[in-house]
């Protein structure tokens, strides 16, 4: 439904070929003038030191100044004040290029050089642009401090009483946030019609709502969803934040142009691809171009060769202190937060490597007490090495555990989401080269010396692998080879994985619980908590189905399952014809399915269901695009808190049934009393009728008849619905006789 004209914010405006308005930015700079001075920095907030010692300090500052570009002790000069016999504190910088110059600007602006000292760089040409013409006063003034304001409560969703989830729903040109209601329609907060031009996207933490622009990226979000943020970076095509919110990736297919004076990029951005933001500044903090993945260009006929761009280039580490990306065959470039700084000023080197992917939670190895994030990566075999899988500490750059791998035709890296375990699926030719069977190798990251468990008795190869959130159990689908000629897709199976039961705080090792053969499923989707998933078939015209999975069933167990640690349950099946997607909301109560108009025309639309199969709305729509819960932060609870919660969940859940039921309640409630009014605004009416019939009688002299009698009357003009009837009664009081003679 398009809004209405109050719908709509009366402070945006909703022209759908409206740029973003970068202004204000543009007066806060000027057009930078060509001076000859590009070279020079000035170096400010240095220690004063006498002369002596004038000569270790510039060595001491030129090892934060070299890790920029190049220059030397003879390209350091450092005033002396002749009257006190001191440095000035300050320093002229002269670097080789001006490149060099605007890095040691960007990346060691307010930084600290020991616990007592935050150097400021400037470029020269910078302060002597501002300085000149009488524009510093020198007649000191107090600022103005500006009157406090306050600011949207950029999470104020998560105090809503009923524990409510949102997500934003796109389709034509409207993008709408709602509040998600479990019996009723959706509540709806905004509409907006134009509101980006490609997608939208939550950050992680679901502070932001990220539109898309061929000027660049914004960021919405507060109660009156105004525009929080903005990125400058014509075409842009793909975003990706941290995990904390702090910084964003922004790529674009095209290089950018950068002409001089621009008010946000600097010629330092002319010709590149990725550009990584400030969140909170604004500002760039570096730029790269796209990399080619290795291999010929063209194939055998001169045809080009279509390279699939992986994304996210940039991986960040769990804390968001590291991000690092793949040299193709090289190595792995790790860059230092915010300051994007390459760690040890050289890429790690890893010959051949294919992938690599980092920790999703800061690790926590048996004895290891020293900080540290983890990495995995693989590199295939060269020659007469084999494949290689291993894990290392960052930032030490320790090789934590390395396993070799024979007769490797692919490998993909999954890790849990605690950073417990990661599985590496290997997928393995035979000597011939004619089929393949798959391996799951298995790193126990907690345990001392990080042992490797080896899953071999998979006879096909596996398509999908996910494991359960915070837990350790998984669920994998297999397919078989493909009959040569055959048009139609293999049948797949889909098998659960749980540990055995161990003493302590140990993990067994991991055990078939089940599997399901002759199926057509290909995606899997936990439960934001674990132990529910829905096993399913998406993007395929033949099969839409939808399998809901319960790994710790309360009901009675299997007598061959008594050892392991599930309890294995289908609870329900459902289908959506034309199923695109899957997300479940973060609370694991409600999970939606969505058929895109990006993908198919037919029957778009979404369904919402229980986390258990129960069916509660099924919405076709026209133009439907996307569907996207909103995350939520992590939980301020502790673990204790958390466990105590589970132990009592059956009082909390009467606690929700009642909420419920008041809620239906009141509903009806409503009803019922709007019925009420109607019903005495009629009986009141009829009352009014009848007074004004019988003062009408009375005025017109008739005889006098009782209120029950009137009451008829109007009844009976109530039934043939606005005729009047008028009765006449005659009664004989006397009767006598005379004779007219």
């Amino acid at each position: 439904m398009a809004p209405s004209f109050e719908q709509l914010d009366p402070e945006v405006d909703y022209d759908e070929d409206e740029e973003i308005d970068f202004s204000d930015l543009r007066e806060q700079y000027e057009v930078r003038m060509e001076e000859g001075l590009d070279t020079f920095v000035v170096v400010d907030g240095l220690p004063k030191v006498p002369p002596g010692s004038k000569d270790k300090l510039v060595k001491f500052l030129l090892r934060k100044l070299v890790g920029f570009g190049k220059t030397k002790e003879d390209n350091v000069f450092m005033p002396m004040n002749e009257a006190n016999d001191m440095s000035e504190g300050f320093a002229f910088v002269e670097y080789e290029t001006p490149a060099q110059a605007a890095a040691a600007v960007k990346g060691l602006h307010l930084t600290a050089l020991d616990k007592k000292h935050t150097i400021a760089v400037n470029k020269l040409t910078d302060i002597d642009r501002y300085a000149r013409e009488g524009r510093i006063d020198e007649t000191y003034h107090a600022p103005e401090i500006p009157d406090f304001e306050e600011k949207d409560h950029l999470r104020w969703w998560l105090g809503d009483e009923d524990g409510r989830d949102q997500f934003v729903m796109y389709r034509g040109d409207h993008v709408g946030v709602y509040w998600n209601e479990k019996e009723d329609q959706p509540d709806e907060i905004v509409n907006r019609l134009s509101w980006t031009e490609s997608f939208v996207q939550w950050s992680p933490k679901g502070t932001y709502l990220t539109s898309m622009h061929v000027q660049g990226v914004q960021l919405w979000g507060g109660p009156s969803w105004s525009r929080q943020k903005r990125f400058m970076h014509m075409g842009v095509n793909l975003v990706d934040f941290s995990p904390d919110e702090r910084y964003l990736t922004t790529w674009s297919h095209q290089p950018l142009q950068v002409e001089e004076g621009n008010p946000v990029l600097s010629l330092e951005e002319d010709g590149k691809n990725y550009l990584i933001w400030d969140v909170a500044t604004g500002k760039v903090l570096r730029s790269f171009v796209t990399l080619d993945p290795p291999g010929p260009r063209t194939d055998e006929e001169g045809q080009p060769i279509k390279k699939k761009l992986q994304w996210p280039a940039f991986k960040w580490s769990a804390d968001a202190k590291y991000v690092a990306r793949l040299n193709h065959g090289e190595g792995v470039s790790v860059y230092e937060l915010p300051h994007m700084t390459l760690m040890d000023k050289k890429s790690i080197k890893v010959e051949g490597i294919v992938d690599f992917e980092w920790a999703p939670a800061s690790p926590q190895r048996d004895n290891i007490r020293e900080y540290e994030q983890l990495f995995c990566y693989w590199t295939p075999e060269m020659g007469s090495n084999p494949a290689k899988v291993g894990l290392m500490s960052i930032p030490t750059k320790e090789i934590v555990r390395t396993r070799n791998l024979f007769n490797v035709s692919d490998a993909k890296l999954h890790w849990q989401s605690d950073a417990a375990f990661v599985c590496v699926k290997v997928d393995r030719h035979s000597k011939s080269k004619k089929s393949l069977a798959t391996n799951l190798e298995i790193f126990r990251v907690r345990e001392k010396g990080v042992p490797v468990e080896v899953i071999d008795s998979i006879k096909d190869t596996v398509i999908n692998f996910a494991w359960e959130p915070h837990g350790d159990r998984f669920v994998l689908i297999t397919a078989g080879e493909v009959p040569a000629g055959s048009a139609v897709p293999p049948k797949t199976a889909v098998s659960f994985y749980c540990p055995e039961k161990a003493k302590g705080n140990t993990t067994g090792n991991f055990k078939l619980i089940r599997t399901v053969d002759k199926k057509n499923n290909n995606a899997i989707h936990w439960g934001p908590n674990g132990r529910f998933v829905v096993v399913a078939t998406v993007l395929n015209q033949q099969s839409f189905d939808l399998d809901f999975y319960d790994f710790d069933f309360e009901g009675e167990r299997d007598e061959k399952d008594k050892d392991l640690t599930a309890n294995l349950q289908l609870m329900r099946t459902a289908d959506h014809y034309g199923i695109t997607d899957i997300e479940w909301d973060p609370s694991g109560r409600f999970v939606a399915t969505s058929a895109s108009v990006w993908k198919h025309r037919m029957e778009n639309g979404y369904h919402l269901y229980t986390f258990s199969g129960q069916t509660l709305r099924e919405e076709p729509l026209e133009q439907f695009k996307q569907w996207a819960w909103r995350p939520r932060p992590e939980r301020l609870l502790s673990k204790d808190e958390m466990k105590n919660v589970r132990k009592n969940l059956r009082e909390y859940s009467k606690q929700f049934e009642e909420s419920d039921n008041a809620k239906r309640s009141s509903a009806d409630k409503a009803v019922v009393d709007a019925r009420r009014r109607q019903l005495e605004e009629w009986v009141a009416w009829r009352e009014r009728v009848t007074e004004d019939m019988l003062e009408e009688r009375r005025e017109m002299g008739l005889e006098e008849i009782s209120e029950e009698r009137a009451a008829l009357v109007v009844h009976e003009d109530e039934e043939q619905e606005g005729k009047v009837v008028e009765e006449v009664f005659e009664e004989i009081i006397e009767e006598t006789e005379e004779v007219i003679g």
